[in-house]
């Protein structure tokens, strides 16, 4: 019975994630097919074509993804919508507490084929990175580019280039509708972490406000708005191996559209300070009502906080 009890959630977690493991090779295969065709192109139109193609492999990737996971998981995901509708065909800038590893599978098959697929800023030096890095170019994530303060420090001529630079790398959404991903927090939740920091919220770590500024900063123009995800693994140390190995009840996402700072598209989070506190305190509002919203769920799950 005891080697039961073991041996039957390490099958099912293999399994689901050889499933999971297959499907994301099968489609990157085919990506990189597509992959010479986008460069090669000898006109924008076939560009576009080549594009389009890839996106509607990766979200199909997704929808793989969702299929494996209903089929092999008993898992409840409650979403819960906003009022407003989302378009496909719009600009959204998308922030959400970062618990696990899984997060982003689930925030890709929930709002697959509802908005403009997902992607996030990445650095210019992960275009290196084996495999992915190919991908990610071709799928037009934005390259972002950020200079440190000791760099700075050091040729202050500098100051500025960096948000230029993603900037114009950006310059290829301004027609082309995009959702772009931004974990508020930088890294995944832990208790460890949580402890280090000192945080002042019950379930989040503290929020980084240079991100969604730099994110806004870039790209804020063309946002139509913020959507605001909250998601909620009511298992106190959530692995993605409980999403695996069917350990995971439910899961809860909720959704609110929240309008953009007006002054987030004017002022320079870098060299303004009076702009730095006000945008910080309006951050750190958002993740209260979030650190409250995720202890309410908690509650309404039977969980003690």
């Amino acid at each position: 019975m005891i080697k039961q009890q073991f041996l039957r959630p390490l099958l099912h977690g293999t399994f689901t994630f050889v499933l999971l493991a297959l499907n994301t090779l099968i489609f990157a295969s085919l990506l990189l097919i597509i992959i010479p065709f986008k460069i090669l192109a000898p006109n924008e139109k076939l560009k576009r074509c080549s594009y389009k193609a890839m996106e509607w492999f990766a979200q199909t990737w997704v929808d793989g993804n969702t299929l494996i996971f209903r089929l092999t998981q008993k898992t409840q995901w409650e979403v819960k919508w906003p009022s407003t509708a989302l378009q496909l065909d719009g600009w959204y800038l998308i922030i959400s507490n970062h618990r696990s590893w899984a997060d982003i599978l689930v925030l890709l098959a929930v709002f697959n084929r509802k908005i403009p697929f997902l992607k996030f800023f990445i650095k210019r030096e992960l275009l290196r990175f084996p495999l992915l890095g190919l991908i990610w170019w071709a799928l037009d994530y934005p390259i972002m580019k950020r200079y440190s303060k000791e760099y700075l420090r050091r040729h202050p001529q500098k100051k500025g280039r960096d948000l230029e630079t993603t900037r114009r790398a950006c310059e290829k959404f301004k027609d082309t509708p995009v959702s772009i991903l931004n974990f508020l927090e930088g890294t995944r939740f832990t208790h460890a972490k949580h402890a280090v920091q000192k945080s002042p919220y019950r379930h989040l770590l503290v929020p980084k406000a240079g991100g969604i500024a730099f994110a806004l900063s870039a790209m804020g123009e063309r946002f139509c708005e913020i959507l605001n995800v909250t998601i909620v693994y009511p298992i106190s140390n959530f692995r993605f191996w409980h999403m695996l190995n069917g350990k995971l009840p439910r899961l809860a996402v909720r959704i609110e559209t929240i309008s953009i700072p007006a002054d987030a598209l004017a002022k320079d989070y870098q060299t303004d300070s009076e702009f730095q506190i006000r945008f910080r305190e309006w951050v750190n509002q958002l993740w209260q009502q979030k650190d409250q919203l995720i202890n309410d769920i908690l509650i309404g799950y039977g969980q003690s906080t």
